[in-house]
Formats: structure tokens, C-alpha cells, sequence
């Protein structure tokens, strides 16, 4: 079943819960998806990797404002947006721990023999692209900081 038909079946069930806040985040998954289909670039549909990273912008967009919110004292405001992003990280693959990101971190250390500071961005872009919509860039950088300082 592809991202579209899972969240067509659960904008279906959501309507019929009258949820709105649910509602609300798989109509965003869906324009987001449309758009990016109608992209002349897509004309095959999108491919797994592009849907997480959809998936995972639509997330960091809602924990953004939500911290934004927060920072403003605006409680009422941040909660939608949090209870948004929670629905939507449905659709993504299980996020690992830090613990997991620091063993791989620690393999592609030792892998591309990086020491210190200077050699964080070819272990980023080296984990990122093992770790593809399995964990979010700010914490695979703070790991990776942690582990090269």
C-alpha cells in the first residue's frame, strides 16, 4: 500500500471520528504528496527515500512552530501543532535512539578514520545517508559533535 492510499484510509477513519486535529495533518501529508507528484521531475510517482524526507519536513515544520509557540508562551497554539506532527511521524519508520545513532556514528568514525572537528561533515553526510529517515539530522549532529570532540 503505497503513502497516499495509507493516508486516504486514514483520513476516512478520521472523518468518521470527527477528529479534527488528525484531519487536519493528513490533509497536509496529502497536498504535500500532490505537490510533489505534480513536480515535473516525478513523473514515475516518489520514490520511498522522497516520501520520508517529505514526512520528516512536515514533522520538523510542526515542532518548529510548536517551539516557536511555546517560546511565546502560547500553549494553546503549540499543542495542535505537536498533536500534528505525532500523528504524522506515523508514517515514518521507526526513529532510533541516541544510543543506536552512536554506534553507527562510531562505525563511519572508524570507517573513514575522521579525527576531530574538521572531518564532521563527511561523517554527517556519511550517517545521514545510512540513517535516512530513521533519525533527524539536529540529533544525528549532536551525536556526532559529542563523538569527535
Amino acid at each position: 500500500m503505497s503513502l497516499q492510499d495509507k493516508v486516504m484510509a486514514e483520513m476516512k477513519t478520521a472523518m468518521k471520528a470527527k477528529d479534527t486535529a488528525a484531519l487536519t495533518a493528513l490533509r497536509a501529508v496529502k497536498s504535500e504528496l500532490l505537490l510533489a507528484q505534480t513536480n515535473a521531475a516525478t513523473k514515475d510517482g516518489l520514490s520511498e527515500e522522497e516520501e520520508i524526507k517529505l514526512l520528516q519536513k512536515l514533522v520538523k515544520q510542526r515542532k518548529d512552530s510548536a517551539a516557536i509557540y511555546v517560546e511565546q508562551g502560547r500553549e494553546d497554539l503549540a499543542s495542535p501543532e505537536l498533536a500534528e506532527a505525532a500523528i504524522i511521524e506515523k508514517f515514518l519508520p521507526a526513529q532510533l535512539s541516541e544510543e543506536e545513532i552512536a554506534v553507527v556514528v562510531e562505525q563511519v568514525i572508524a570507517k573513514t578514520g575522521a579525527e576531530g572537528m574538521k572531518d564532521m561533515g563527511k561523517v554527517m553526510g556519511m550517517v545521514s545517508k545510512e540513517l535516512a529517515g530513521q533519525a533527524d539530522g539536529k540529533t544525528i549532529s549532536t551525536v556526532v559533535k559529542s563523538k569527535l570532540s
